[in-house]
């Protein structure tokens, strides 16, 4: 084990000095090279563990640390495939978008890199068992995702994504190091297995909150989702692919392992997490409707698929607590299903809004239309990755979205008055999330990609390169697998769930649902079979006939134009009016004065704020500027005052080693 370790180290290590020395065309590839080779390494190494094997060794991490457990369950596992795969599309991807901008040679050095460290200090966040050295990964997984989010750091909103982006993911590192520390202050060990024994011995409730806020904030829950919709739209496409896919797992990852160290309050941790889950779906999916930046819209539609993975887990917790195996595996089940399915269709979903970013150079929708016509394989597999993250089969989504439904029916057969209450306003909460999930995407393939142009681009769209179709083709692959092979995926999510439970999944159940679920897929794309067959029939019939093509009756005015075509507002702004106190709207036009008889041409723009954003983190920002600015004297220029400041602490430190408070 420990050998194939210290190849991929220096693999990596080569690979970086490689790149400095690699001439510009050549980056990416030695980039792709290293990622795989490491992708390789650790997939080889958690292979085994999806069988129900646990794979343990340790690595010498120095005089003071000693050495560092690693341990790959079948959790770890999970993650780990995940992480390689989604990095390996966007290392590929990559090397196809970059490719259209003329960047500096020490850019392009410094950002394959990162991308490179990025993809490994995710995969040891997931094998590591200290929870010192899991911070240190931790945190370097962060500073690396800061700094390939800022690629194009000339830009002051990018800086500004990428600053706040960092400030939250150290507020994320500040808790968790609050929950090792408390371990460590109790057990005296920063063992993840001291965790169990505090948990064994202590209340379960507080420690685990304190986890569940510090990885609930690299997962995006509401309230503390607001550093996605900045950093997503600030990123290169194929690192905002990789961080929505993957980065954000990261997240869902710790909060279910502390669910395997915890010994009692299932229940009511259950109910706070599904609770919490359901309002961070509905509130993901209600802000990706009303915007029309397209990145953006697409990083709420993270936040809205990390509410459904912790209903998932909401629903397993409460399994475990009532004694239900079912309930167990479903919830679990489905919310690991939707963990990969989510980390293919979103980054699907991200690389091909990129390449009409690419394409367009803009990321309004209101700008853009009928690029069906110009980039025809983008648009279909934006389409996939639409009917995919809206439930619908015959694709992915619908697979683990149905396995959540289903846990949410079992847990209404329970004895307990508050807890059917719970799971019936819950299955009606993943319900309105479905169903606005279908708006929000219609809103923005339809803009997008049918119609005609808005405006008039400075360069003509066309198709992207062949390396950046063919990762998409391969994730759709994989999509359709897990639809027609629903069982294949979930019995690896059985055996991986053998190890991390105090009751057993129940497989019985597993043949019912993949049965419905392989049923469904499959009359779907009988479907669409009869419907390509009678427009084949159709079109046979037609070849030799003489069609003449006119113009659609324009209901008498016979001078239309794109400005009379359904806009991204407009199919969302009768939601936004009805819940305009969540959905805030900022308007900024002139209005017309009263001696105005001959109108001047003016311009309207309007824009969403975030409503935690506006009336929590704002308002805490404005006060903690406030609070400074008393302190601002301080700071004044002055040398003389530097010198002062220097004095007054070498005499303060005199006095107190006279009167032997310091020594």
């Amino acid at each position: 084990m420990m050998e194939m370790v210290n190849v991929s180290w220096i693999v990596t290590l080569l690979a970086i000095i490689v790149l400095f020395f690699a001439s510009s065309a050549s980056k990416a590839y030695i980039a792709a090279f290293a990622v795989f080779v490491n992708s390789l390494i650790t997939s080889w190494l958690a292979f085994p563990a999806l069988n129900g094997q646990i794979v343990e060794f340790s690595i010498f991490a120095g005089t003071f640390l000693g050495d560092v457990a690693i341990r790959i369950d079948g959790l770890s596992a999970w993650f780990i495939l995940i992480i390689n795969f989604t990095s390996l599309t966007g290392v590929f991807y990559g090397i196809g978008y970059l490719k259209a901008y003329a960047n500096p040679a020490s850019k392009l050095t410094l950002h394959w890199s990162l991308f490179i460290l990025f993809q490994l200090s995710m995969v040891w966040v997931c094998m590591l068992q200290n929870g010192f050295v899991f911070l240190l990964a931790w945190e370097v997984m962060s500073l690396t995702s800061m700094l390939l989010v800022i690629f194009d750091h000339h830009k002051a909103q990018t800086l500004k994504a990428g600053i706040n982006y960092l400030v939250q993911m150290h507020i994320s590192v500040v808790l968790l190091t609050i929950g090792f520390i408390w371990v460590y202050s109790t057990t005296g060990s920063f063992s993840f297995d001291a965790i169990r024994s505090f948990f064994l011995s202590n209340n379960n409730i507080w420690l685990f909150l304190v986890f569940f806020a510090g990885f609930g904030l690299k997962a995006g829950f509401v309230p503390f989702h607001t550093w996605l919709p900045h950093a997503h739209p600030a990123a290169p496409s194929h690192i905002s692919g990789v961080m929505s896919g993957v980065i954000v797992k990261l997240g869902i990852y710790g909060i279910i392992r502390m669910i395997t160290f915890l010994n009692s309050d299932f229940v009511l941790l259950g109910e706070i997490i599904l609770s919490i889950s359901v309002l961070t779906g509905i509130y993901g999916i209600l802000n990706a409707t009303v915007h029309r930046d397209f990145k953006r819209m697409l990083a709420y539609c993270t936040i809205e698929n990390i509410g459904i993975i912790g209903i998932g887990i909401g629903i397993g917790l409460i399994g475990i607590g009532n004694s239900s195996p079912v309930m167990f595996f479903l919830g679990f089940g489905g919310a690991l299903l939707h963990v990969l399915n989510h980390s293919l269709f979103k980054s699907l979903l991200f690389y091909s809004a990129g390449s009409v970013f690419q394409q367009c150079h803009t990321r309004d929708m209101e700008q853009l239309g009928g690029l069906i016509k110009l980039m025809p394989r983008t648009a279909a597999i934006f389409l996939v990755g639409a009917l995919a993250i809206g439930g619908l089969p015959p694709f992915n989504g619908f697979v683990s979205e149905f396995i959540i439904y289903s846990g949410l029916i079992e847990g209404i057969h329970v004895n307990n008055l508050s807890q059917i209450i719970l799971m019936v306003l819950s299955l009606a909460g993943l319900s309105v999330i479905g169903g606005l999930s279908v708006l929000t995407f219609t809103k923005t393939f339809g803009t997008i990609f049918l119609g005609q142009p808005r405006t008039e681009l400075q360069h003509q769209p066309k198709e992207v390169s062949s390396i950046m179709l063919v990762p998409q083709y391969i994730i759709i692959a994989i999509m359709l697998s897990i639809a027609f092979l629903p069982v294949f995926y979930l019995k690896i999510i059985g055996h991986a769930l053998t190890t991390l439970n105090p009751i057993a999944a129940d497989l019985s159940v597993l043949p019912v649902y993949a049965g419905t679920i392989s049923s469904i897929s499959l009359y779907s794309i009988l479907l669409v079979l009869v419907a390509g067959l009678i427009w084949f029939v159709r079109s046979q019939v037609m070849k030799n006939r003489i069609v003449i093509k006119d113009a659609t009756w324009g209901c008498g005015y016979v001078a239309p134009n794109c400005r009379m075509q359904y806009t991204g507002k407009s199919f969302s702004k009768p939601l936004g009016k009805i819940l305009n106190f969540l959905l805030i709207e900022k308007k900024h036009f002139e209005e017309l004065t009263p001696g105005e008889i001959f109108p001047k041409k003016r311009s309207y723009f309007s824009h969403y704020h975030d409503f935690f954003e506006t009336n929590l983190i704002d308002r805490i920002t404005q006060r903690l500027i406030y609070s400074a600015n008393y302190f601002s004297f301080i700071q004044n220029g002055r040398i003389q005052s530097y010198v002062l400041y220097g004095i007054i602490f070498i005499l303060a430190m005199f006095i107190l080693t006279v009167f032997n408070i310091v020594s």
